[in-house]
């Protein structure tokens, strides 16, 4: 019996030793290129609305909110890598198949897979109804059916970028995308000397008593919207399905070096959130709308650097689509495919097969929004918070971690952190359907 005990150990490190040698030997992807498809994958179409949430929050809340919600996130990655090494294993799937057996599995490839295909509806959708506006600004005379804009973007663009084999090859597309961006942040610095109170908008006549505290930047600010901008913040950060595909295809990998590239992207994307959200709720303060991008209409829609940074917003969400398909074609392989080898037809057919499906959805389905308003709410919180920290409890033996330490004590009231958030959520849109408004509660 011992050496039966021993032997099955033994198998076990042998099989870890190979699995880190055989990923040891694929990884391709340079430190940086990784960082550039973390933060990718990070950045969602939410950046638009930080600067309504800090307009609901205050300055200083704000950014306690956001250092909370990135440290969390950090956190976040640390049990996904440590749970992840302890059994050799990088597939989001195969944590749950170790953690909860077959259920656990589905689990995991299902959650993946709707909030992931909801960031490409939510990108497609500002394909659909942007792009036509830009457009129009360009040829005065001429007009697209964005329905139609849709397929040429996902057929030209998006398609031949999914078909790639590895992850790793979409890290200058990536970066690019994030230039993109990076330019978006600078117009909103450059136009930061608009003029306040906005009588240019036409908010206000001369008749009209002004408020004082109209053009005054709040540091703390708790009124009705504060308690919505909580679960956008929460989001902010939803990278975690694409950890370990990356931590796969990354040269010389360790955990230390795969932590180190969460916490870079995560701390770029924190500055690039704050920045944007400053300098547009400094230029415009309780007249922030929703989104950013259309307040500055307001001040001239022919503008051309704004019509610019559309245009790049366009770009950035469109170049991370990509990004974004490929934990969902892996989720699917690990279900419907286990343990084959990899093979073209099946990557491009379930490329195809996602694409063609999300377009449907944004061309039939109206209020797709609330649909994955929903969804949005229920996985984020799932893949975030509940999920790591259930996966650390569960797979990190008891001889080593018993449940009475300190860290799977922590891990327990995480977990606990992502149920209070989804009960939020789900709360906050149920109150906004029964009040007849429209919010968006997550960062992409």
């Amino acid at each position: 019996k011992y050496n039966e005990n021993y032997c099955n150990v033994l198998d076990t490190k042998v099989k870890i030793i190979f699995q880190s040698y055989l990923f040891q030997f694929e990884g391709k992807t340079s430190f940086g290129m990784s960082v550039f498809n973390l933060s990718n994958a990070i950045m969602g179409s939410g950046i638009l609305g930080l600067s309504y949430a800090m307009s609901n929050t205050g300055i200083v809340l704000f950014l306690i909110l956001l250092t909370c919600i990135a440290c969390l996130s950090c956190y976040s990655v640390h049990l996904l890598l440590r749970s992840a090494g302890v059994v050799g294993i990088r597939a989001y799937e195969q944590l749950g198949f170790r953690a909860f057996g077959h259920p656990g599995k589905i689990l995991a490839a299902v959650v993946i897979t709707l909030h992931n295909i909801g960031a490409m509806s939510s990108y497609l959708f500002i394909v659909k109804y942007e792009l036509p506006l830009v457009i129009q600004h360009i040829y005065q005379h001429w007009f697209m059916n964005g329905n139609y804009l849709i397929i040429i973007v996902t057929a030209c663009i998006i398609l031949p970028l999914a078909m790639m084999k590895h992850l790793g090859y979409l890290g200058y597309t990536s970066g690019f995308s994030l230039s993109c961006m990076v330019f978006f942040l600078s117009v909103i610095y450059k136009r930061f000397n608009i003029a306040c109170p906005l009588e240019v908008f036409g908010n206000y006549s001369l008749n009209t008593a002004i408020p004082e505290d109209t053009c005054t930047a709040k540091f703390f600010t708790i009124n009705q919207e504060t308690a919505y901008t909580i679960p956008i913040l929460a989001f902010a950060f939803v990278c975690h399905p694409e950890v370990l595909p990356i931590y796969t295809e990354l040269s010389n990998p360790t955990k230390r070096r795969m932590q180190n590239i969460g916490n870079v992207s995560i701390l770029g994307m924190f500055t690039m959130y704050f920045f944007t959200a400053i300098f547009g709720y400094l230029t415009f303060y309780e007249n922030t709308e929703a989104e950013l991008l259309h307040t500055y209409n307001k001040v001239d829609p022919l503008d051309t650097l704004i019509l610019c940074v559309r245009l790049a917003v366009l770009v950035a969400v469109t170049l991370t689509v990509p990004v974004v398909l490929f934990p969902i074609r892996r989720a699917l392989l690990q279900l419907l495919f286990p343990g084959k080898p990899f093979h073209w037809l099946r990557h491009i057919a379930i490329a195809v097969c996602l694409l063609f499906a999300v377009n449907l959805l944004v061309i039939l389905v109206p209020n797709i929004r609330d649909i994955f308003g929903i969804t949005g709410a229920t996985t984020a919180p799932t893949l975030i918070f509940i999920l790591p920290g259930l996966f650390y409890i569960r797979i990190i033996p008891m001889d080593q971690e018993p449940m009475n330490c300190r860290s799977k004590i922590q891990a327990a009231c995480f977990t606990a952190l992502g149920f209070i958030f989804m009960t939020m959520s789900l709360t906050f849109i149920g109150l906004d359907w029964m009040s007849g408004e429209k919010r968006s509660l997550g960062g992409h």
